[in-house]
This record gives C-alpha cells, structure tokens and sequence, in this order.
C-alpha cells in the first residue's frame, strides 16, 4: 500500500526521482526502493517526504483504495501526458476520501442521493436539434425550471453526480473529465477556470451522461454534448426571451449581461441564438469574426464570470464530527488541515475562505 501510495503522491507533485531525492536529501536509489516496496523509510524521513509531495504522513497508509472507470477527459490533444497523471493522482486522492468519509455514515443515514435519468428520454437521436427537447427533459426532472441555474456544483451534488475540483496547476490545457467509482458518476473540473467554463463542462459530461447509447452513428458524440450543454444551461425558450424571435444584430453588451445571468459564455450564447433561429448564420458567423479580430475568442471582456467550488465534503466532514462518527483528528486529516488550524476554524476562530480545505 505505501509502495502504490508513494508513487502516484510522486506523480501529482509532479517530480521526478532524482528531484525527489534532491529535495529531501537521500539517493534517487533509496526513492527507488521505496516505489519498488523493496524498503521503507525511517520515521524521520517519511515526515520529509511527506512535506515534500504536499502531504499527510497518514495519506501513505490511508486504506481505502479505489479506481476511477470510464475515465474520459475534456482536454487540448497537446496535454502532455505527465500532466493528466498528475490529474488523476489528485483526482483518486480526493475520490478517496469522500468514500472513506461516506462509509462513516450508517447505511440509514446516507447523505448522498442516486443520480437518476428521466424517464422517457428518446432510445435513438438522429438530429442535433432533438438535443434542446433532450435538455429540457433533464431540467425538468430536476425542477429547474428554465431559469438561470445560480450554482452548478450544489446541483450536481444535491443530484447524485460527484463533483470534484482539483487545482493541479492547468495553463489552460485542462477543462475536466468524467469517470465512475463503484458505478457512481464522477464528475472532474478546473477549479481555477472561470465559472462559464466550469459550467459549460459539468454541462457537457452530464451530457455523455445522458447521451450514452442513445446516439445515431452519423452523430459526433463531443458535438451532440457541446449542444446539449448549451441547451441545458440556456435554453431555446429563454433565449428566444431574452433576445426576441427574430433578431437582425445583436450587440456585445447584450451578450456580456446574458453571460453573467445565465453563467454561459459570450460566444456560446450567439451559438445558442443560432441553434434557435433568432439569428442568421451568417450574422453568427459576422459575430466569431468579430471576436477573433478582438480576441474575445481567447478571452472574453470584462469581469468573468465567477468561479464555482464544492462546500458539500467539508459540510459532511462536519456532519460526520457533529454525530460523533468522528473526532477532531480525523475530520482535519479527512480536509486535509493540521489538527491546530481545524480546531480553530471549528471554533469560528478564522473563516473557511481563509483556510486550505479540500
């Protein structure tokens, strides 16, 4: 366990061996045995390692294990592939200790919902436009109407699907992945993207979620879960709404307020208003013109739209604390914090904002 443990916590650091070892002041052979399980380290140099690769001592004898499926990410084809280890690392450590947290709790007491598909979806879609009816469909089965929805995560979350934000550094080349952990749909996204493109891409796994098996063969799947996406965040109802039936221009500014009530990108709304007929595609395509010349393609202007995050493992951890499923010790060590500054935030001493959590 320590051996498979040491490894991949390596691997998420990013570091190789010999910059292990340099770091810590023992041979790249000593790192080597400890990969291999042929030795461990002394207690001393454990709680150096441990500092090095950003971890708890405990984290090398955690025992839960499990693994990720299915694992498909949403990425640029020049990620290198150092970078999505490092991605899946943090990815396990996380989805770890959610499962051990969740095997806390009595089985009358689950605090986690099933995800759930809506009855009567379509067996075959053989046309892109049947993908707005598609996304209407989930939103009424979760009774969200077809209002703006204020925050993806808890939604997710309060539906069954796991959500996790990982803030291995990205540059731009990561958006998320999907996945599952004991047949649990797995949701993975940028915790340092903007809040349109975390929601454009909890939008679009849920999308393959939905889409699995249901799909034509002349349909692109990563296309058909862009549209289902668009629709589900903004649909063709409320965009016809806010924009009017038929539209000869639209103006930018129109487009940055609509960003920042619905959540959804400039440039995914002028696709959305497109899709449902209000405008050309010519003047669509006048519009991507325009943001190209402008670099609006690369970055939208002014503010961006918040980012998202996740409240829903530390509400649990102190849940679990609060009917004495477990102590102090083992709620700082489930969030990741020292067992000082634990007590402290416990105590309303300092903000959660203020201090590291998971």
């Amino acid at each position: 366990m320590f051996a498979e443990r040491f490894v991949r916590a390596r691997k998420a650091s990013g570091l190789s061996m010999k910059a292990l070892a340099e770091k810590v002041g023992l041979s790249a052979n000593a790192i080597k045995k400890y990969e291999h399980g042929d030795s461990m380290p002394s207690s001393s140099n454990l709680m150096k390692l441990a500092k090095a690769l950003n971890v708890r001592s405990e984290y090398f004898f955690r025992p839960t294990q499990i693994e990720v499926e299915g694992i498909e990410y949403r990425k640029r084809a020049n990620t290198p592939l150092k970078f999505l280890n490092k991605i899946r690392s943090d990815v396990l450590d996380q989805a770890e200790r959610w499962y051990e947290l969740l095997d806390l709790f009595p089985d009358s007491a689950k605090p986690i919902n099933q995800f759930t598909l809506p009855s009567g979806l379509p067996e075959v879609i053989s046309d892109y436009n049947e993908l707005d009816e598609v996304a209407n469909q989930m939103r009424e089965h979760w009774s969200l109407g077809l209002n703006p929805i204020q925050d993806m995560v808890d939604t997710f979350e309060s539906r069954g699907l796991m959500v996790i934000l990982t803030h291995v550094e990205t540059d731009k080349k990561f958006d998320g992945l999907a996945g599952t952990i004991k047949e649990q749909p797995l949701i993975v996204i940028s915790g340092s993207q903007a809040g349109d493109r975390q929601r454009f891409t909890l939008a679009h796994e849920l999308g393959h979620l939905v889409l699995h098996g249901r799909l034509a063969d002349s349909m692109d799947e990563e296309k058909a879960c862009n549209r289902f996406a668009g629709a589900f965040l903004l649909p063709a109802s409320a965009v016809q709404q806010e924009l009017g039936v038929k539209r000869s221009h639209l103006e930018a500014r129109e487009l940055y307020m609509l960003k920042h009530e619905y959540g959804i990108s400039m440039l995914a709304i002028a696709i959305r208003a497109q899709q449902s007929l209000i405008i050309t595609k010519a003047h669509y395509e006048s519009l991507v013109r325009s943001f190209s010349k402008k670099g609006w393609r690369t970055k939208e202007p002014g503010a961006p739209y918040p980012t998202e995050t996740t409240f829903l493992f530390k509400q649990l951890v102190y849940r679990a604390l609060s009917e004495g499923y477990i102590g102090e010790s083992k709620a700082a060590e489930l969030i990741g914090m020292s067992l000082a500054s634990f007590h402290k935030e416990r105590k309303l001493e300092v903000t959660s904002d203020s201090a590291s959590s998971s």
